[in-house]
């Protein structure tokens, strides 16, 4: 697991061995538990740094799910946390799911990704002019 102290840019990993909050060894701080599938941003990265705040502080983590299938989305940049924090405001859908959406502008007002045809989606074909033929029959 990989543990994130936020004030000091820092993540260590260690494995949780008791219910005790695990501290930062250089401010004290409790750590936060992010998971294993975290991807630690560099220290001098500053935008990764705030984006990550964001994520962490809206309770989102990156503990994968069953079968290696990951966390799911979680944004990278501020702007990609901007663009998601808008999301949440315009449709009034929680911050913590809003966060986790892989494009906020195909979005509709109940926070379920758009429905586009031609993006998994099916549409009953068009009525022709030209008769459909039957099938034989043995």
């Amino acid at each position: 697991m990989h543990f994130v102290c936020l004030a000091c840019r820092a993540a260590w990993k260690k494995t949780p061995t008791s219910q005790d909050p695990v501290r930062c060894p250089q401010c004290r701080a409790e750590l936060i538990n992010a998971g294993a599938d975290l991807a630690v941003p560099k220290r001098r990265d500053e935008a990764g740094w705030r984006a990550l705040e964001a994520v962490l502080r809206a309770g989102l983590t990156f503990h994968g799910g069953c079968c290696g299938t990951g966390p799911g989305y979680r944004p990278r940049t501020p702007r990609e946390v901007q663009e998601r924090l808008a999301l949440a405001g315009r449709t009034g859908m929680p911050v913590k799911k809003a966060l986790a959406v892989v494009d906020p502008t195909l979005t509709d007002r109940y926070g379920a990704a758009a429905r586009t045809p031609g993006r998994g989606t099916r549409t009953a074909p068009r009525a022709t002019g030209v008769p459909q033929r039957s099938p034989k029959t043995a």
